[in-house]
């Protein structure tokens, strides 16, 4: 089955969930549903939420795969932004902050003890030996923006260097990644 899914390419599942077969959803989510997952529960910190974002990334692949461009991005890179922002906009919303006041302590340790083996690791796919290939700068900026969850503003404001710089900052080194990736 694992060999199978190497099989495929990402432009064969595009052009299946442009034609609406359903089975290319299957197809993807084989593919590509850990990988999301870590990237969600990294940031929520709560695999059932995690579970129904997942679940979500992939509502939002199904109906808005016209507006994928591969010439932008690969389709993992475009998925895990869509895993990345709905997370963030879970975090933000008014509907889990006051979810976070109303757990017993019970559900906090479950978190602290369940949240090692369910958080992304880079390290699995390669990233944090390209992200190692940036300047510090640079690694610290795409550390907090697309690994911890911050906005580019929170990590300005952190960071106490302008809006301006951690945006150029950071396309600079999405770049630099690029021009390592390929």
């Amino acid at each position: 089955m694992k060999d199978r899914l190497q099989e495929i390419t990402e432009e064969q599942i595009v052009t299946s969930l442009k034609q609406k077969n359903r089975d290319a959803v299957g197809i993807l989510y084989d593919k590509y549903s850990s990988l999301l997952f870590g990237i969600i529960a990294r940031i929520v910190k709560s695999d059932e939420t995690a579970e129904d974002l997942l679940q979500e990334v992939y509502v939002k692949v199904w109906k808005n795969i016209d507006s994928y461009d591969p010439s932008k991005a690969k389709l993992i890179t475009w998925m895990g932004n869509i895993a990345r922002n709905l997370a963030i906009d879970k975090i933000r919303s008014k509907e889990y902050k006051n979810s976070l006041q109303n757990r017993d302590i019970e559900d906090y340790v479950n978190i602290i003890e369940e949240s090692p083996a369910a958080a992304f690791n880079p390290e699995h796919i390669g990233v944090k030996d390209m992200i190692n290939k940036l300047t510090p700068e640079q690694r610290i900026l795409i550390d907090m923006v697309y690994f911890r969850g911050f906005t580019q503003a929170e990590t300005a404001e952190k960071l106490g260097v302008p809006l301006g710089t951690v945006k150029t900052r950071i396309r600079t080194a999405i770049n630099n990644l690029r021009d390592i990736y390929t």
